[in-house]
C-alpha cells in the first residue's frame, strides 16, 4: 500500500544524522546572503514559486524564479529549452547569490545547466535530487540534498518540507 510507503519514508528521513548535518549547513551557508534563486521543472517550479514568494515574505530575502510562462518560452525559444535558465542566471545572478535547484530525477539537463553556470559565477549551491543514487545534481550542489526513493509524490514533499525547514531557522536568524 502506498500509504504504508509514504509512513515508513517519513518515519526514517529527518532521523538521518547527514540530512540533520546538510540542513545545518544549508541554514549556514544562507544566513547572511542577500539573494536567493530558485529554479525546478514541473511540480518542483511550483515548489520553487512557493519558496521564493515565503523566502522574500517570511525571511526578507530578494528571491527569484524562473517560473513566468513569458519568460520561459522567451528564453528557451531564444536559446533552448536546455539553456533557458542557464541563461536567465547568467544575466541576473551575482557571485555571492544562492542558487537552489530542484530536480526529482537530478537529470534535468537544463536543471545541470543552470547550476553549472551558477558555480561558474562562483555562487553556492543547494541541490535537491531523488531517484538514482547516481543523479548528476545529487554531485554538483554546495550542499546536496538527496531522497533514496523513485516517488515523486514522496521527493516533491520532502523537498518542500526541507526548504521550509531551512527556512523557519533563517527566519530566526535574520529577525535578531
Amino acid at each position: 500500500m502506498q500509504l504504508d510507503l509514504y509512513k515508513n519514508f517519513f518515519a526514517s528521513y529527518f532521523h538521518d544524522a547527514t540530512v540533520v548535518n546538510q540542513i545545518n549547513e544549508s541554514i549556514n551557508l544562507l544566513k547572511d546572503k542577500k539573494r536567493v534563486f530558485f529554479i525546478g521543472n514541473g511540480g518542483s517550479n511550483s515548489i520553487c514559486s512557493h519558496m521564493m514568494e515565503d523566502y522574500g515574505k517570511i525571511a526578507g530575502y530578494k528571491s527569484y524564479t524562473f517560473s513566468d510562462a513569458a519568460l520561459i518560452t522567451c528564453y528557451a525559444n531564444d536559446y533552448g529549452y536546455e539553456h533557458a535558465m542557464a541563461e536567465w542566471l547568467k544575466l541576473h545572478m551575482e557571485s555571492d547569490d544562492v542558487l537552489v535547484a530542484i530536480s526529482s530525477s537530478g537529470n534535468s539537463k537544463n536543471i545541470i545547466n543552470a547550476v553549472n553556470e551558477a558555480k561558474s559565477k562562483g555562487c553556492d549551491v543547494i541541490a535537491l535530487s531523488g531517484f538514482k543514487p547516481d543523479n548528476t545534481l545529487r554531485k554538483l550542489g554546495h550542499v546536496n540534498f538527496y531522497l533514496p526513493v523513485e516517488n515523486y509524490g514522496i521527493v516533491e514533499c520532502y523537498h518542500q518540507i526541507i526548504l521550509h525547514t531551512i527556512l523557519d531557522e533563517l527566519a530566526l536568524i535574520r529577525k535578531k
